[in-house]
C-alpha cells in the first residue's frame, strides 16, 4: 500500500481525500486463505472518529473467520495505508484496516495482517534485531482463456494462451513466436509476448507506491512472469504483496487477459514460487553478514537451522494449496530439499552471492508460492529463524553438489519437504510450538486453519475423481 505524506495521522488522510475529488471509500481485509475482501461507504462517512470507532461488518462470512453467534467485527482503518485505486471510474481511496474484537475491542486473533504485527513485535521483545526484512519474488501466469468445472458426472479444466507452445500447429492467426516448454527465460519480443504488459502492470504498482526492481518472463511457456518488488519490513512486505496481487490481476483484466497465482497450472512445465529473501537488522546495521559460510553471520546459520528444522511445518503455511505439491516434487527444480547452498537451487536455503556488501547479505527461502497468504507466511518464517537462532539449531552441512549427482546414500540423508498438503498439515499438528511464542500464532487459530484446509481442500480433493483417472483406470 502507498506510503504518503503525512502518515498516520487522520487528518492528512481527510485532505488527501478532499484534495483528490475522493467519492468513495474502499475499506480490504484479509481472510485466513490470504484473498482481499472489500466494502465501500461514501466518502462522507468518513471523519475523524472512524480512526478510532471503526466500520461494523459481519465477519461470520469470511473463510476461517468468527461464528455466526459472534459474527461481529469492527474495521479500523488504517491511516499509515491509503491510495487512489487505479482501476475504479468512480474516485476511490483505499485503505487497509485492522479488524477489532467490538466487545472486547482488542484485535481480532484471526486477521492475518494482526499476525504479521504481533510477529514484528514478538521479534522487538526477543533483542535479538529491531527489523526483519522480507522480499518476495512472485511468480504468475497470464493467460487468454481458462475454463474449469467440476460437477458429479464431469470434471475438467482447459487453458490457453497465445504465447502457449502448444499453439505451434494452430492454423489460423499463428506468427509461430512463443517459447518452448521450460525454455521461456529472458527471451526477448516477439518470443516474450508481455513485455508491454508486465511494464504496465510495474509502472502501476510504482504509482501505487510500491517500488519495483524488475521484471521478466519467466521459464515456463503460456506467458510465466516474474516481477520483483523491493524488500521492506514484514508486515510492509505483506502488504505490499496483497496490493501487488491486485493490481497484477486488474491490469490483465482490462488487456483481456486471466492472471493465475496458482502454483502449478501447467503439466510438465514449470510452475510458480514465491522465493523469500530475509534478512534482520538492529540499529540500522545488518545481522546476516560474518565471516562464516558464504559470508554469513553465526546468527544468521541458527537462522537457517530454525527454517531448515521447521520446514515441514512451515510448508502448511508457505505452500498451502493441494497444488502447491504438484510444484514441489523431488528430482526436479523445485526446491524441495531441507538444506542450504550459496549455488544449489534445489536447496530450500539459497545465499545470494551478487553483492560482497554486508547488506546484501540475506537467506533466500526457495519454497514458498504465491498462493499463500503472505501475512501468515512472513510471520511464519520469521518465528522458524527466530526459534533456530534462539536455540543456536544447527543447520549442518551446505548442500553444495548437484542434486543430480547425488547417490542414494547421500540423498537419503537430506531431509525434504513433505509431498503433500495433508502430510504438510500433519506436520504443522505435530510441530507448531515455535510459532505460538508470544502468541504471534495462537492454538484457535493454528487448529481453525489445519481443520478449514483438510476439510475445504483436502477432503473435498479426495472425494472428487481425477480426469486422468479415466485414462489410467477406466478400461480395467
Amino acid at each position: 500500500m502507498a506510503e504518503v505524506k503525512g502518515k498516520g495521522d487522520p487528518k492528512a488522510v481527510l485532505e488527501f481525500a478532499k484534495r483528490n475529488n475522493v467519492q468513495i471509500l474502499d475499506l480490504r481485509f484479509t481472510d485466513l486463505p490470504g484473498l482481499w475482501h472489500h466494502v465501500s461507504y461514501p466518502i462522507a462517512m468518513l471523519s475523524e472518529s472512524s480512526f478510532e470507532d471503526g466500520f461494523g461488518m459481519d465477519g461470520s462470512s469470511i473463510r476461517g473467520w468468527a461464528a455466526i453467534h459472534e459474527s461481529d467485527m469492527l474495521l479500523i482503518p488504517d491511516a499509515n495505508s491509503y491510495m487512489l485505486d487505479p482501476f475504479t471510474e468512480v474516485p476511490t481511496m483505499v485503505m487497509i484496516t485492522d479488524v477489532i474484537d467490538p466487545v472486547t475491542k482488542q484485535r481480532y486473533d484471526r486477521d492475518p495482517r494482526y499476525i504479521a504485527k504481533k510477529a514484528e513485535m514478538y521479534l522487538a521483545s526477543t533483542g535479538l534485531a529491531d527489523t526483519a526484512y522480507f522480499g518476495a519474488e512472485a511468480e504468475f501466469f497470464i493467460f487468454d482463456n481458462i475454463r474449469f468445472d467440476q460437477k458429479e458426472n464431469c470434471g475438467f479444466y482447459f487453458i490457453d494462451a497465445e504465447e502457449g507452445r502448444w499453439n505451434s500447429g494452430r492454423k489460423e492467426d499463428n506468427l509461430g513466436y512463443r517459447p518452448r516448454y521450460k525454455e521461456g527465460y529472458f527471451p526477448v519480443p516477439p518470443t516474450d509476448h508481455y513485455q508491454d504488459l508486465r511494464s504496465e502492470m510495474s509502472l502501476t504498482m510504482q504509482n501505487c507506491g510500491l517500488e519495483v526492481e524488475c521484471h521478466h518472463h519467466e521459464v515456463a511457456t503460456g506467458g510465466q512472469t516474474e516481477i520483483d518488488l523491493k524488500f521492506n519490513t514484514l508486515l510492509k512486505s505483506g502488504d505490499a504483496m496483497m496490493l501487488y496481487k491486485y493490481i497484477v490481476k486488474n491490469v490483465a483484466n482490462q488487456y483481456g487477459k486471466t492472471v493465475t497465482f496458482m502454483p502449478k497450472p501447467l503439466f510438465q512445465d514449470n510452475g510458480s514460487g514465491m522465493h523469500c529473501h530475509q534478512s534482520l537488522w538492529q540499529g540500522g546495521k545488518p545481522l546476516f553478514a560474518g565471516d562464516g559460510y558464504a559470508g554469513l553471520s553465526q546468527m544468521a546459520l541458527w537462522y537457517i537451522g530454525g527454517l531448515i528444522k521447521h520446514g515441514p511445518a512451515l510448508s502448511a503455511i508457505i505452500a498451502p494449496t493441494t497444488n502447491s505439491y504438484k510444484r514441489l516434487v523431488p528430482g526436479f527444480e523445485a526446491p524441495v530439499n531441507l538444506a542450504y547452498s550459496r549455488r544449489n537451487r534445489s536447496a530450500a536455503c539459497r545465499i545470494p552471492m551478487y553483492s560482497a556488501s554486508p547488506k546484501s547479505k540475506r537467506v533466500e527461502f526457495r519454497p514458498p508460492d504465491p498462493s499463500c497468504n503472505p501475512y501468515m507466511a512472513f510471520a511464519s518464517l520469521l518465528m522458524a529463524g527466530l526459534d533456530g537462532i534462539e536455540n543456536k539449531i544447527d543447520p549442518g552441512q551446505p548442500l553444495d553438489k548437484d542434486i543430480y549427482d547425488l547417490g542414494p546414500e547421500e540423498l537419503k540423508n537430506v531431509p525434504s519437504m513433505p509431498g503433500s498438503l495433508e502430510q504438510a498439515l500433519d506436520a504443522l499438528e505435530a510441530d507448531h510450538q515455535f510459532l505460538i511464542k508470544g502468541d504471534v500464532f495462537t492454538e484457535d487459530l493454528l487448529q481453525t486453519y489445519i481443520d478449514y484446509k483438510r476439510s475445504k481442500e483436502v477432503d473435498a480433493l479426495r472425494l472428487r475423481p481425477h480426469p486422468y483417472e479415466f485414462a489410467l483406470y477406466y478400461d480395467i
